[in-house]
């Protein structure tokens, strides 16, 4: 961490908690804030998305304590994590939050905040790369392109309770941003595509499942709209997983530096 320590970075300070990200799962795509975070950390509070490998480069006597949440699947409920960090920094320690991607981005960072803030915790922001950028980047797929696209729409597929969203204008979405990106999309896979396609958007459309983005089991699949469930189904994706839709998913052809 000497490296590190050459920035002149600020330091985590007792009493104090950094939200950070870890980005989507590749360890090098860690900042070098949230490098400098686990090399200070007294206490670490980490989601399950985050790779063991970063968890490695924690301090020999950093408590490492697991928050992991998953969509549908039983886990932490969002009230006990705030309360966590609330209690390990009103006690003192220097504690980093760590999540999957960025904490900003669908990763509840910003409920966790507002907690720290009514219990008047000092706390710093450290911004992650997100799947959208980080995933679509390592499966080929440019996030924009001048002849493709000049605008992007970010959705999550699951609700809190791993459900589709109730509140989402499909009118409004599929008619939207030429390209979208479903963050958590395959269990509510064949729901999307329905609502998507009544809503106007042609079955015909190029669109990708990236599963497991920028980790060494990343898997995806190319398709339309029309196909893109069976795909699924025929290579077994897990998640977590990104759908994306629009008319740069034929780019990967040529792009697609990381599976070569």
């Amino acid at each position: 961490m000497t490296e590190i320590t050459k920035l002149g970075l600020p330091h985590l300070e007792p009493g104090t908690v950094w939200l950070a990200g870890a980005g989507p799962g590749d360890p090098g795509l860690l900042t070098a804030y949230a490098l400098h975070g686990l090399a200070e950390a007294d206490i670490i509070l980490y989601d399950a998305l985050v790779d063991p490998r970063v968890l490695d480069l924690a301090g020999p006597e950093t408590k490492l304590d697991f928050a992991g949440k998953r969509g549908g699947r039983p886990s932490v409920g969002q009230a006990d994590i705030s309360a966590r960090l609330v209690d390990y920094a009103h006690a003192g320690h220097r504690v980093l939050r760590l999540k999957g991607g960025d904490p900003f981005v669908f990763g509840r960072g910003a409920e966790e905040a507002l907690a720290l803030v009514a219990a008047g915790i000092s706390f710093r922001v450290v911004p992650g790369i997100t799947a959208a950028t980080g995933g679509l980047a390592f499966a080929g797929i440019p996030l924009t392109h001048r002849e493709t696209n000049s605008a992007v729409t970010l959705l999550t597929g699951a609700g809190t309770d791993g459900e589709l969203p109730d509140n989402t204008d499909w009118v409004a979405i599929a008619n939207g941003a030429p390209l979208l990106v479903f963050y958590m999309a395959i269990r509510n896979i064949a729901q999307i595509v329905d609502k998507l396609t009544a809503n106007g958007r042609p079955t015909s459309e190029p669109c990708a499942v990236v599963s497991q983005a920028t980790t060494a089991r990343q898997q995806v699949v190319v398709s339309t709209l029309d196909s893109i469930c069976e795909a699924v189904l025929v290579a077994d994706l897990q998640p977590p997983s990104l759908l994306i839709v629009g008319e740069t998913v034929r780019l990967r052809d040529k792009l697609n530096w990381f599976d070569r």
